[in-house]
């Protein structure tokens, strides 16, 4: 038979929690244009750098586009070239009254329409250049492929997604937890993570609580950061234990003490001392409030000093003699 000190302590309580490991960067790819695909350079769990060329579209028409563009930025550059140097020569000659100025503004108008054509030849020129680019996929960022969506040969549309590609480097986890927590939990609240649901735990950081209630599940939300945990991947599952301590010190005795009744009753077995020294059972109800933890919280019914049975007291009776066991 073990007996235990009913003292005043900060009860820590420990509080089970579920969730998944997300990426913080993590995309549904697809193409600015429409197109047929003619090269796809990756597959499924090959690592990319941004910038990287994942996918290709036809191009050919483009590519014609853009040439005649350019050949078109040719023609107004030479068209401006002409109509400047005549508007030159004729400058010349209004001051020898050899030309009529009328003419001499013709040619001034012709220079300013030759320099707006050129302008829009090399908009348009511009314009076809980033189309063909668009037709090109490249990386927005490091990661990895998760999901190859198209092969080569398919036609594909802006909107729909070719590629998934994650960042693992960086990953949280979002946790639901109820609300009646709320009040009690802050950033500096420790949170322990253990991924895949066993093994070794690590610590967190809580980055953020989102003080929004959902109406049906009666929880809030929090997304913790692990700090540089091993082997762990999105979409891994999660189990994580958010440890809070009470503000202020309770009497507290541990849960083996406790003996629960279908009625409701909660007692323990106090060890209480006779005249000749001999400690004998006394039952005492309690109220408790539920902890998590190994210990629970008393509201009433013992005093700090008090002795109760933690171990052994299945089958004792009031009065009974005690016979501790260090």
């Amino acid at each position: 038979m073990a007996l235990t000190t009913v003292t005043l302590r900060h009860l820590e309580e420990r509080l089970p929690l579920t969730g998944t490991l997300t990426a913080d960067r993590a995309a549904q790819l697809s193409t600015s244009v429409a197109g047929l695909v003619t090269a796809l350079n990756v597959d499924v769990g090959d690592r990319v750098e941004q910038g990287q060329v994942l996918l290709e579209l036809d191009g050919e028409l483009n590519r014609l586009a853009l040439d005649g563009a350019r050949a078109a930025g040719k023609e107004a550059a030479a068209r401006l070239a002409d109509a400047r140097r005549r508007f030159q020569e004729a400058s010349t000659l209004v001051a020898k009254r050899s030309i009529a100025a009328s003419e001499v503004r013709a040619l001034e108008a012709e220079v300013a329409m030759a320099e707006a054509a050129l302008g829009s030849a090399r908009a348009e020129q511009r314009r076809q250049g980033a189309l063909l680019a668009r037709h090109t996929l490249k990386a927005p960022f490091a990661g990895a492929i998760s999901a190859k969506r198209t092969e080569v040969g398919e036609w594909v549309t802006p909107g729909s997604a070719v590629l998934d590609l994650v960042s693992p480097q960086q990953v949280h986890v979002d946790l639901a937890v109820p609300q009646e927590y709320y009040p009690r939990l802050s950033k500096d609240s420790r949170l322990e993570i253990r991924p895949g649901g066993g093994g070794a735990s690590y610590a967190a950081r809580i980055a953020a609580i989102v003080p929004v209630n959902d109406p049906d599940a009666r929880t809030f939300l929090i997304r913790a950061r692990l700090t540089d945990p091993p082997g762990v991947t999105p979409g891994m599952s999660v189990r994580a234990t958010l440890l809070l301590s009470s503000e202020e010190p309770q009497l507290a005795v541990p849960r083996d003490a406790l003996l629960r009744y279908p009625d409701g009753r909660v007692s323990v077995w106090l060890a209480e001392s006779n005249a000749d020294g001999t400690l004998v059972a006394r039952e005492q109800r309690l109220r408790v409030d539920e902890g998590l933890g190994d210990l629970v919280p008393v509201r009433e019914g013992l005093s700090e000093g008090d002795r109760v049975v933690v171990r052994g007291n299945e089958g004792l009776r009031d009065g009974h003699e005690l016979e501790v066991r260090q």
